[in-house]
């Protein structure tokens, strides 16, 4: 297909999947709050006569509403029914359309780092799907285990988590290895849905249409699935934004750096369901800013040491490099393979261009590193430093 057609099914797929995952996460966030909320009804009420376990009224959109959650199930089954599992496979399945798109198509340019791992495209790809299908198993089998019925289990899986995140940022460049960290837990979140959550309800609602009692089991494991869900949104949703954030996923030591992040929004997270239940621990929010604090002084720029400039400095010099190492793409028609338009809009093709970008160039090029992606270019440490040099001089077109 053509680059730029792909680019543009690339921009249609990115917005379906917004705004399907703000369908998902928004019904998990709801449901959450309405299970911490809920009391149950006075005894002897009707309400706690039909079994129900908890109810509250809410207003919104200047109407009452009175949701009521059964213990188990109500006596009859209702004629219909509301699902909710579209929104968790459409953000699913068009997310890792995403990902083929912008990252396994481009795996080269977009997935391989060789200073990281002297890995193919192919086998680049293959890290990552593998990754995604070996993280549920383990998970899955972790909840399945004894572990699964105890506390210890919160624990053991963000240690998961954080193995993932190592062994993903030593074979993938920074950027990749955030996205596909990403892909994981919203491949582990998808198949809570898929494989634990709807067979189990349908179960349940084949049971009471056969006349038998819905077995509570079913509801119980569904729960479990449902909470680590929500407690994987926060998390999840800054690898999404991640590559917009260099100096996290460049880091020396990146997978901690996730790491600290993922733990502030679990923190965050717990604190806001135990509101719900009328407990405030902010002891909970003070910790995840506390960890995104250390975040940030650990992630300050800190330039790598260049070696000393040969030569004499100047523009012409400086153009000639961008124009070999970064012009490739930065122009207004790119000649990288599958690239079609300057990344993020920059243009580095004119004289006033690279003026104009000068800092940009200084914070990606010298301090973070993170262009040319994976140096895919093969920029110098030699030429780093006459660019630099170039920039501290104040960048100018002689």
């Amino acid at each position: 297909m053509d680059p730029y057609y792909v680019d543009f099914l690339g921009m249609l797929v990115r917005w379906l999947h917004i705004i399907a995952g703000i369908a998902w996460i928004g019904s998990s966030f709801y449901f959450i709050w309405l299970d911490n909320s809920i009391e149950p009804p006075p005894a002897g009420s009707d309400a706690a006569k039909k079994g129900v376990g908890g109810e509250l009224w809410a207003v919104h959109g200047g109407g009452f509403y009175n949701p009521q959650k059964y213990t188990v199930a109500p006596a009859a089954l209702p004629e219909k029914l509301h699902w909710f599992m579209w929104e968790a496979y459409t953000t699913w399945l068009s997310g890792t359309a995403l990902l083929v798109l912008t990252y396994w198509i481009r795996a080269q340019a977009m997935m391989v780092d060789q200073n990281v791992a002297a890995l193919s495209a192919w086998q680049a790809v293959g890290v990552g799907a593998a990754s995604m299908v070996a993280s549920w198993i383990v998970y899955d089998l972790l909840c399945r285990s004894p572990l699964g019925r105890t506390k210890a289990l919160g624990p053991v899986v963000f240690a998961l988590m954080v193995g993932l995140t190592w062994g993903l940022t030593h074979l993938l460049g920074g950027r990749a290895a955030y996205i596909q960290v990403g892909a994981c837990i919203g491949t582990i979140m998808v198949a809570n849905v898929f494989f634990l959550i709807i067979p189990g309800q349908r179960r349940m609602v084949e049971a009471m249409r056969a006349g038998r009692a819905p077995d509570p089991r079913d509801g119980q494991r569904a729960k479990q699935r449902s909470v680590h869900n929500n407690y994987f949104t926060l998390p999840v949703l800054f690898t999404m934004i991640s590559n917009h954030y260099g100096a996290t996923y460049s880091h020396p030591h990146s997978w901690a750096v996730l790491a600290l992040i993922g733990a502030a929004g679990v923190s965050i997270r717990h604190f806001f369901n135990l509101k719900h239940k009328g407990v405030y621990r902010w002891q909970y929010p003070a910790f995840g800013a506390v960890l995104l604090g250390v975040t940030a002084w650990w992630t300050a720029p800190h330039p790598l040491p260049l070696p000393p400039v040969e030569g004499e400095v100047n523009f012409n010099r400086v153009r000639a490099i961008i124009g070999q190492r970064c012009a490739v793409c930065h122009s207004p028609g790119p000649t990288f393979p599958g690239i079609t338009a300057p990344p993020a809009g920059v243009l580095l093709h004119t004289p006033a261009d690279i003026l104009k970008n000068a800092p940009r160039i200084y914070q990606q090029v010298i301090v973070t590193r993170i262009m040319p992606l994976g140096n895919v270019t093969q920029v110098t440490d030699q030429e780093r430093a006459v660019i630099a040099a170039w920039i501290k001089a104040g960048a100018k077109a002689e």
